[in-house]
């Protein structure tokens, strides 16, 4: 007799998207607006959306309130982890995670460098948990965030990706 499984169903998740910018406006927000149109398409739910100057303090409000909220299950964020002097996601938001997801930045990068060379250095991007919140944080590019999006985040934000992806740990990420 041969046991028989059966996939679990898709369980979307709520996903919150921050554009870091000083200049972008609604309209101009083209990596917002993919991610937004991805994730949707994909089956989660965009819970919040917006757009924010690149500054430590302002970022950090927003991300501590998104935090803070337990019906958010999922932050990506795009733009300000560049090297230049006004970008300052990290600097932001490594201070308020409970845990980094080191090998999401790693891979990233690794994936850019078929895309961009070693022009992928320049990024900061990262990722990590606070308060049982995944927290990822994206170069602003529209590309950046398709190579983010279709080549690691859809994949580990779909429960059914085996043998194992993000979405299956979020009963557990409060556990001591």
């Amino acid at each position: 007799m041969t046991a028989s499984f059966t996939a679990p169903a898709f369980s979307p998740l709520n996903i919150a998207i921050l554009t870091v910018s000083d200049s972008r406006t609604e309209a101009q927000d083209t990596s917002g607006k993919f991610l937004k149109e991805s994730a949707e398409c994909a089956g989660h739910q965009v819970v919040a959306k917006a757009i924010v100057r690149d500054d430590v303090y302002q970022l950090r409000a927003v991300f501590s309130q998104w935090i803070a909220d337990a019906a958010v299950h999922v932050i990506l964020s795009t733009g300000g982890t560049g090297v230049t002097g006004r970008d300052s996601t990290p600097e932001a938001v490594l201070p308020l995670l409970d845990k980094q997801i080191e090998g999401f930045g790693e891979l990233f990068r690794h994936l850019s460098l078929a895309e961009i060379g070693t022009s992928t250095v320049q990024s900061r991007a990262f990722g990590g948990l606070a308060n049982g919140t995944f927290i990822f944080c994206l170069p602003g590019s529209t590309g950046a965030c398709r190579t983010a999006w279709e080549q690691i985040l859809l994949a580990q934000l779909d429960n059914r990706t085996r043998p194992c992806n993000f979405a299956q740990l979020l009963p557990r990420l409060l556990e001591h």
